[in-house]
């Protein structure tokens, strides 16, 4: 399910109309929030130092080489099935009920002169005319939101090349396509221990800020596996800071999954980053889980029916062949890439992305409140 990277392009490509209702709703203070950004902090934020002594990725690794490793992406993919279990258990048989039913009606009053009249004729029209206003309506509003598991691209990947020290991401183009970045303007959320009791069911981000990139937009990526502490987090941005800096031989060697559409990883999402919380559950809660696997057999099922309805994701031929001798290094993403549309929303939006200049100023201390006298009874 690519719902947080269609929500996040989205933003990104909001019309003036659409962000002015958007604003008029937002409070005072969450307005402060949304442009509460300095300079100091992404630099403060944004290092290439160790963070870990044990590096580990968690997966699923596509490929691991000299040249370049892959990864999967992806905000949500433990939901995945949901879509597809509506899309084919709700709005298929719908429109399918509804042709079939219309084509009927037509059949029948151009075959059987007998029966046919007015209210024949007139129940025939109706029928048309319902079920073109479903199939209009779905293709206007719902098929956006099926794309977003069926019809399209297997996974969200990620490619971090080591010899030309790029970073790609594969999308599709209603999250934001393809696009190419220097290692080095890469920025993570797994760097801070104090941050661990934050970061279960989280996964590992990779930010790319405006200030560092060519773009009038910020870029975040997801990867893997949720985890179960940020200490996970950390280990495998260790593992990808490691193999970019020093190599494949600096970490251990993953094991690798494949792009096919297996069984094994539609269920196993259901379960990433419970395995820690679940052994460590009471019983009652085990026999719980156990109580309901009918839903996760179901929703799985729908997550594998997900997966072969989609076709494995193809990279460009100058990204297949960068890294190789000879072979010329990608240019990265900038702006003129998108279409002219796509272009004048992007900058109509590059505002939010804005940093403050210097240092967040520290918080004043709260006063401490002096408590009110008890009131005499009269």
């Amino acid at each position: 399910m690519y719902l947080i990277e269609w929500g996040f392009w989205r933003m990104a490509t909001q019309s003036e109309s659409a962000r002015d209702a958007l604003e008029a709703e937002m409070t005072p203070a969450e307005k402060r929030a949304d442009q509460d950004f300095y300079q100091r902090d992404l630099e403060e934020e944004m290092h290439f130092q160790s963070v870990s002594e044990t590096p580990h990725t968690r997966g699923p690794v596509f490929a691991f080489n000299e040249i370049f490793l892959e990864i999967r992406c992806g905000g949500s993919e433990e939901k995945r099935g949901l879509i597809t279990l509506a899309t084919l258990g709700g709005i298929a048989p719908i429109i399918v009920m509804s042709a079939i039913m219309t084509i009927g009606f037509i059949w029948m009053d151009i075959t059987d002169h007998e029966s046919r009249s007015l209210i024949t004729i007139l129940t025939t029209l109706i029928m048309l005319f319902i079920s073109a206003t479903i199939f209009y309506l779905y293709s206007k509003y719902g098929i956006h939101l099926t794309r977003l598991e069926m019809l399209t691209s297997r996974h969200l990947l990620i490619r971090f090349n080591r010899i030309t020290q790029q970073v790609h991401l594969h999308r599709p183009s209603y999250c934001g396509g393809i696009v190419t970045f220097p290692w080095k303007t890469t920025g993570s959320t797994g760097l801070y221990p104090e941050d661990d009791s934050l970061s279960v069911g989280m996964r590992l981000g990779l930010i790319w800020h405006p200030s560092r990139t060519s773009l009038p937009h910020i870029e975040i990526a997801l990867l893997g596996k949720q985890g179960q502490g940020g200490s996970e987090l950390r280990d495998e941005w260790e593992f990808i800071r490691r193999y970019m800096e020093e190599g494949p031989h600096a970490v251990p060697r993953p094991r690798l999954s494949t792009q096919l559409p297996s069984p094994i990883q539609a269920f196993s999402a259901q379960f990433e980053g419970l395995g820690r919380f679940f052994r460590n559950s009471s019983w009652l809660f085990k026999l719980v889980m156990l109580m309901v696997w009918p839903a996760f057999v179901i929703i799985g099922s729908a997550h594998w029916i997900s997966l072969l309805l989609c076709w494995r994701p193809r990279w460009p031929k100058v990204i297949r062949e960068a890294g190789l001798p000879g072979k010329p290094v990608p240019s990265p993403t900038t702006v003129s890439d998108y279409p002219p549309e796509i272009q004048e929303r992007l900058l109509a939006n590059a505002d939010r992305w804005q940093l403050k200049p210097g240092k967040r100023p520290e918080k004043k201390p709260r006063k401490p409140r002096t408590p009110k006298a008890p009131k005499t009874p009269t």
